[in-house]
């Protein structure tokens, strides 16, 4: 297997595999799973798409996000801007593939980050891969706040997908959290719900966006 190293103005350089299988350091790991959360954020189903395209947003900060996150692990993407709509103008923004190594890496990403939240074989394990799994928790909340439709009400707090993985992974980030999380179908998507209060403000407070990534 072939191995780069990747560097970053604000963290050390890191090891991972050149391919994007095998396993990701920490800081690799928690960059590629939330760039996946993003993705899935945007539609259900796999990071593997047929065309260069990896993801579409109506918000410009998902989409610098996910070019941010994506630059850091060496694979800057292709970004681009169109203009939609008849009578009502609106800005899409998209992201396209420009390494063949980008969809591999992702769903590697997504794949290990998934494992690591849900696996209940980790369940009581020691500090330093608990603090692992909090911080993937947080990105994965990250990346629905920022890129999911946004459903806030005084008594909850919530976001619409369609993907029935992402659901699944946010309510056992919640719990990791130390908050609940719910879900709920609704015409066309799931609603994931966490309750106004303490356990919202646990949340928001933990998915706000960190200064820095490194491991």
């Amino acid at each position: 297997m072939i191995w780069s190293t990747g560097s970053h103005p604000s963290r050390r350089p890191s090891l991972r595999p050149a391919d994007g299988t095998g396993p990701l350091d920490r800081a690799s790991l928690a960059d590629a799973f939330e760039a996946a959360c993003l993705i899935r954020c945007t539609r259900a189903g796999s990071v593997r798409q047929p065309t260069n395209l990896l993801a579409e947003f109506s918000s410009a900060a998902a989409a610098a996000r996910l070019a941010e996150l994506l630059t850091r692990l060496g694979s800057p993407p292709r970004p681009e801007r169109i203009t939609a709509g008849v009578r009502r103008r609106y800005e899409l923004h998209r992201l396209h593939v420009v390494e063949p190594g980008q969809p591999t890496l992702l769903a590697s990403g997504w794949q290990q980050g998934r494992t690591a939240l849900l696996d209940p074989s980790v369940v009581g394990a020691s500090t330093p891969r608990h603090a692992r799994r909090q911080a993937l928790a947080a990105a994965a909340w990250r990346a629905a706040l920022l890129a999911a439709g946004r459903h806030v009400r005084t008594t909850i707090l919530g976001v619409r997908i369609a993907d029935t993985e992402l659901a699944a992974v946010l309510v056992r980030s919640a719990h990791l959290l130390g908050s609940t999380a719910t879900v709920a179908r609704r015409s066309g998507c799931l609603l994931v719900t966490v309750p106004g209060g303490a356990e919202k403000d646990r949340i928001l407070r933990h998915s706000a966006r960190p200064i820095s990534l490194a491991s």
